[in-house]
């Protein structure tokens, strides 16, 4: 099974690239990388091209225009171009472990959707790490430990202790808490059926929890990564949130219903109009999946 990454930026390259960084690392080869652009400046495009050639694996660029806060509409326009059957959404400040897509493999379930877990690191780690190329993804759990202690990171176990493959992963009903669209595995059949994001949600807040509740209106299971696919999420300013009550509210509306497909979505994109590209930066060599997947 191919698993096609969408890496989810916006004009942030040095966060990105420690990213994709990481990804050169990952155990589980099988995989492809699509970056939804939401409308990056050139010199950001420019230190995603240079660092292209470098790496092992298929790397596509989608861009689409820059007109605000669209994060749904560039994660469609990603999904748009992935050849996988299976999307692991990521965002472009989201550092993986080497065992992050052998993890999200190992979950995958039909008929589930996964919902990934995140360690946020302060401000002062991310700046260093960032400043310093610090390889953050292959850091021993004594460094971890010592960050924890002086306030590096929230949270430690989790990057190295492994729970279970299916106890207690199981969430019935729809929870708002923890959705993680950040780091999110679903099945592309499963997105295509619900006509992936809604666009039509304004600006930052809760697109990510009209994805999940449609979903599950859609039949999907929602199932937690937590202690298997815990990335590194380095630390920024709070979006502008000025949209945040409006979509609440809409999802509020939503869960009183059984709506699947989005009011702008795959099929009918809110700005139809919006100048978009894609590019294939490095083929990469054939993926290669492992015969077995391992235990989560």
């Amino acid at each position: 099974m191919l698993i096609s990454l969408v890496v989810l930026s916006y004009n942030r390259s040095d966060a990105l690239l420690a990213v994709l960084r990481a990804l050169a690392l990952q155990t589980d080869r099988g995989f492809e990388v699509i970056v939804a652009d939401d409308g990056s400046r050139e010199e950001h495009v420019a230190a995603l091209r240079a660092l292209a050639p470098a790496l092992p694996y298929r790397l596509v660029h989608a861009w689409q225009g820059d007109v605000g806060f669209t994060a749904a509409a560039a994660r469609n326009w990603g999904a748009r171009q992935a050849r996988g059957d299976y999307l692991v959404l990521l965002d472009g400040d989201c550092v993986p472990r080497p065992d992050f897509v052998a993890r999200h493999r190992a979950l995958a379930r039909p008929g589930c959707l996964l919902n990934g877990s995140r360690v946020l690191l302060s401000q002062g780690l991310t700046r260093s790490a960032l400043a310093q190329g610090l390889d953050l993804a292959r850091r021993p759990w004594s460094w971890w430990l010592g960050q924890r202690l002086r306030g590096g990171c929230n949270k430690w176990l989790g990057l190295f202790l492994r729970w279970p493959a299916a106890l207690r992963r199981a969430r019935p009903g729809f929870r708002w808490k923890g959705i993680r669209s950040c780091n999110m595995g679903v099945w592309r059949s499963d997105f295509e059926a619900i006509d992936g994001f809604d666009e039509s949600f304004d600006g930052w807040g809760h697109e990510d929890a009209d994805f999940v509740l449609r979903l599950q209106h859609h039949g999907c299971a929602r199932v937690d990564g937590f202690w298997a696919t815990e990335v590194l999420h380095l630390w920024h300013r709070q979006a502008a949130r000025a949209q945040e009550s409006r979509n609440l509210d809409k999802v509020r509306a939503r869960m009183r219903g059984q709506i699947v497909r989005a009011e702008h979505g795959l099929s009918n994109p809110r700005l139809p109009g919006l100048e978009r590209h894609c590019s294939v930066l490095r083929e990469g060599p054939a993926p290669v999946a492992p015969a077995r997947a391992p235990r989560a």
